[in-house]
């Protein structure tokens, strides 16, 4: 159990842990000077179980609500209230923020009895009844206490040391997390940071990577618990001796994560369930810059509303966080809302997607995938998830997402795992089935209108049948058609199996007769014209042959009225590979020398490749899409 102060300044929240604990908290000379709590302050004791119990003690000034906030993430609560003040204007504040925390359990300690008539303890107490009341720690235990005197003090220590055995512990089979609080350096071990871990373990020797900068970190040491330790697992406060290659102090900041490799995805939108608090004056208008706490990070940003353009106190929604700086966060989150001047808290929410859409995202279907992430886990969303995905989900965006290793998954029934040149995705079965239907009937469709040509090749048969799929998945559904004869290749177009373009008897005769000149002429095949002068033959009826080759894949097209065969143009293909194995890429001026067909041609060739989707033009030079038709070829 993790035991934090809250509440209004000068209600005695220091020395009431100094009571309860018998230590002095992790104070710095400003406090001591100024008698207050500034920063976050940290012990640990042994409340008499044997086992160290971590506190944090946060301050209560208003102008030192940030601090108390990056406490505040993964604490279980100890509510301070002074009798002879009672309620406060921070007490309220620090309730709200703890109910939008999502802690659940408190204790409540009435300090400073010994000041005020028994009279005025009853009223306070009365008035903190009433502050709980509404909200989801009513009937929480109250606890009369002086702390000079240790008046109530054993009680209150009996009542942690009950509530220990009932707080519910953090899950530990995610990938480990741990937002940092404090950063400092030790002589002679180096930088260590301090933070609660929200989830996983982690151990001596492991490599973690700290968001947002993704530099890379071994841990070099542990303590939890207030001792050294091996390892160290959710739910306890840790301080970890760090290494990097030239890491320093300036490095690292509050607010920064200690991750887990696989959860290294910082993001700038986030989509959350919002609540605005029911005291607010005014409604929550779309657009409103806010300060956003979420771990130990105090970030800016805008609210985009998603349902409405306004949200009225007391009200909930769903909307996007749109960042000013990178944050890490995953599925269950708790954030807080501040106004703009950092001044107030607004609301707080509850993080649904952290990697939300910049587009569509006030769309039904959209909607109804935030009403789906509403749930407490990934099994709870995905039925919902999959029914909408149009290109399936990546499994690895919804390990980062739920924090889940797909160690643990159950796929719902009627899910399917696809495997992509990206990876695997995964689809509603129905989903997959009707995008398979889709592409044979786009096919047919294309037929029907141009039946004299053979068929389109892959980005246009995508284009035509799919434009909305993404083209890794488009092209593992075609390879799965290819390989069950649905569809069928020839060169790079493609076709159903029952169709065929056919040369007429006069068209094959043609055909024989201009093919030993096409090809005879190598690198620099004849020209339309220049066939049709040398065996007399209409202009005209020329280019409509060639063309209709060029359907049928016995020739390439590569400017107007200019006809490669087949066989050519992979013989180039090959020459292309050769040059980027020598030259890590293809740069058009070895490309004129290897062809020796001057600058002009050779320069149209490689903007056919580029056409074709063979190659990728990258500023003077080129590389082969590993992935084209043409590169998967076998080669002559």
């Amino acid at each position: 159990m993790i035991v934090g102060t809250a509440g209004h300044i000068d209600h005695g929240k220091t020395a009431l842990l100094k009571a309860l604990t018998g230590l002095d908290g992790d104070r710095r000379p400003a406090e001591r000077e100024r008698g207050i709590t500034i920063d976050l302050g940290y012990l640990h004791a042994d409340l008499g179980d044997g086992q160290p119990t971590a506190f944090i003690d946060v301050p209560g000034h208003e102008r030192f609500v940030h601090n108390m906030l990056a406490g505040a993430c993964g604490i279980d609560l100890l509510l301070v209230v002074a009798a002879d003040d009672g309620v406060m204007p921070q007490t309220r504040e620090h309730l709200a923020i703890a109910e939008l925390l999502g802690i659940r359990r408190a204790l409540v300690a009435l300090t400073k009895i010994d000041r005020v008539a028994p009279e005025r303890v009853e009223q306070a107490r009365a008035e903190v009844v009433a502050l709980l009341a509404p909200g989801a720690l009513a009937g929480a235990e109250l606890f009369p206490v002086d702390s000079v005197s240790g008046k109530g003090v054993d009680a209150l220590r009996s009542a942690l040391l009950a509530e220990a055995t009932l707080t519910a512990g953090r899950r530990a089979d995610g990938h480990f997390r741990l937002p940092i609080d404090r950063a400092f350096s030790v002589s002679g071990a180096g930088v260590v940071v301090t933070g609660t871990a929200f989830a996983g373990q982690v151990k001596v020797g492991d490599e973690l990577v700290l968001s947002p900068s993704g530099r890379t970190v071994r841990v070099r040491g542990l303590h939890a618990r207030n001792q050294q330790v091996d390892q160290a697992c959710a739910g306890q406060r840790v301080a970890l001796n760090i290494a990097g290659e030239r890491l320093a102090l300036e490095h690292l900041h509050r607010g920064d994560w200690l991750l887990a490799p696989p959860l290294l995805a910082p993001s700038t939108r986030l989509d959350i369930d919002l609540r605005l608090l029911p005291g607010e004056p005014h409604d929550l208008a779309h657009w409103t810059p806010v300060h956003i706490h979420l771990g130990a990070q105090d970030v800016t940003g805008r609210v985009a509303l998603l349902e409405h353009n306004s949200l009225a106190p007391g009200r909930r929604t769903f909307a996007q966080l749109l960042l000013n700086a990178p944050a890490h966060a995953v599925h269950g989150d708790r954030l807080v809302l501040r106004d703009q001047s950092a001044q107030r808290t607004l609301g707080g929410g509850r993080v649904l997607d952290p990697f939300a859409p910049a587009r569509n995202r006030r769309t039904p279907e959209r909607l109804a995938e935030l009403e789906a992430l509403r749930g407490e886990g990934l099994e709870a969303a995905l039925p919902a998830l999959l029914s909408t995905a149009h290109n399936g989900l990546d499994p690895q965006r919804l390990e980062r997402q739920f924090n889940r290793p797909r160690t643990g998954w159950a796929l719902p029934e009627g899910a399917v795992e696809i495997p992509t040149r990206l990876g695997p995705r995964l689809f509603a079965q129905q989903r997959w089935q009707a995008l398979a239907q889709q592409l044979v009937e786009g096919l047919a469709h294309f037929h029907a209108e141009l039946p004299d040509e053979l068929g389109p090749d892959r980005d246009r048969l995508r284009r035509y049948a799919l434009s909305e799929l993404e083209r890794p998945i488009f092209i593992a559904l075609l390879e799965h058609h290819l390989a069950s004869g649905a569809v069928q290749a020839s060169g790079p177009w493609l076709h159903l199996p029952d169709h065929r373009v056919q040369l007429s008897p006069e068209d094959e005769l043609l055909r024989q007769r201009i093919w030993p000149l096409l090809e005879a002429g190598g690198f620099d095949p004849p020209w339309v014209r220049e066939l049709a002068r040398e065996l007399t033959v209409e202009e005209g009826a020329m280019r409509l042959l060639e063309r209709k080759l060029a359907r049928l894949g016995q020739l390439h097209q590569v400017v107007k009225d200019l006809f490669y065969p087949d066989a050519t143009i992979r013989q180039l293909a090959t020459l292309a590979r050769q040059l980027q194995d020598e030259h890590g890429s293809i740069k058009a001026a070895h490309w004129r020398d290897r062809l020796a067909i001057g600058r002009k041609r050779s320069i149209q060739l490689l903007e056919y490749f580029d056409r074709i989707g063979f190659t990728r033009r990258i500023g003077d030079q080129r590389k082969i899409r590993e992935d084209s038709a043409l590169a998967q070829a076998p080669m002559p």
